[in-house]
């Protein structure tokens, strides 16, 4: 597999603190690759710098062999990237914004034509073309933000923390297109806290902390390597009293999920229900499995994915 993105020693700092120690990232051509870490990590300053939209102090980033340096027209071409942020101009519809994202790649607006439609319609944004974004909601600005990404139909999908702030079925909708763009052969790079979004979607991930990539590989190679159990309750009713009752055990919490990372869980388990049921939680699912990517993170960071690394 020839490497679409290929990063090695890449460091940057901020007035003096390293946000990245040196990065090395190989992502092979057609791959859906998933960079995991929390705020702070470096996800966004890696692509940032892959992108051209902050200048590297050392190291080496190409996109198919070119330098994104002296290569940039066609390095950049090459992508497309939903960032976090929306820096489009807030006062055009959005239907006109993608004609002009494609103008930036100069495509004619006959020629952009089926392709806006064509976004606008599997994106569900019909009924908002002719809107503001100030006048769409935050689940809108997501799809908006892939249209824009997709206009120039890049080769490789940069996706930086794509799903974070929507609601569930919007999220899950999302996941299905990004597959979809997987199996049509997109090289994908996905950037994400999300535990289930990198163990649905990606076939190779990266750990990131700190500036650093601790760990890599396929999500089943990474989870077998820790030789753990998980339990994944799905719940409602949190109460901040748990906090201090659960704190003899390791555990993360994120939008009606708790999942702790247990050595017995036929002997964890009932306790943590008796816990939850005395704080009047209503339980919706328990899962016991084998690890999963978020005890690969907290057994190599010793915290949880949402909590932020410093910079």
């Amino acid at each position: 597999m020839n490497p679409a993105i290929q990063i090695n020693e890449l460091k940057k700092s901020y007035n003096g603190s390293e946000a990245l120690r040196g990065v090395d990232l190989t992502i092979g051509e057609g791959e859906f690759y998933g960079l995991l870490g929390p705020n702070g990590a470096g996800k966004t300053t890696t692509i940032n710098i892959l992108t051209g939209l902050v200048i590297k102090d050392n190291g080496i980033t190409e996109v198919f062999g070119k330098d994104t340096i002296k290569d940039y027209r066609f390095t950049r071409a090459q992508i497309g990237t939903a960032a976090q942020e929306i820096p489009s101009d807030w006062f055009f519809p959005i239907e006109k914004l993608l004609y002009f994202q494609a103008g930036y790649f100069g495509i004619s607006p006959q020629i952009a034509k089926p392709r806006v439609d064509e976004l606008i319609d599997r994106l569900g944004l019909t009924e908002k073309k002719g809107s503001r974004l100030r006048q769409l909601s935050g689940g809108m600005k997501r799809r908006f933000q892939l249209a824009k990404a997709l206009i120039h139909d890049p080769k490789i999908l940069i996706l930086d923390e794509p799903t974070a702030g929507v609601d569930v079925e919007l999220r899950h909708e999302l996941w299905e297109y990004f597959s979809e763009l997987h199996k049509a052969g997109k090289t994908i790079l996905l950037t994400t806290h999300y535990i289930e979004e990198a163990e649905m979607l990606c076939e190779n991930v990266a750990i990131i902390h700190n500036g650093k990539i601790i760990k890599e590989g396929s999500p089943k190679t990474l989870t077998q390597s820790l030789g753990k159990a998980g339990i994944t309750i799905h719940f409602s009713g949190w109460s901040d009293n748990l906090t201090t009752k659960l704190s003899d055990y390791n555990y993360t919490h994120e939008e009606g999920r708790l999942h702790f990372t247990v050595g017995d869980p036929e002997e964890v388990l009932p306790q943590i229900i008796s816990i939850l049921a005395g704080e009047n939680c209503h339980i919706n699912s328990v899962k016991a499995e084998q690890s999963s990517l978020e005890d690969v993170f907290l057994s190599l960071t010793g915290k949880g994915i949402h909590e932020e690394d410093p910079i």
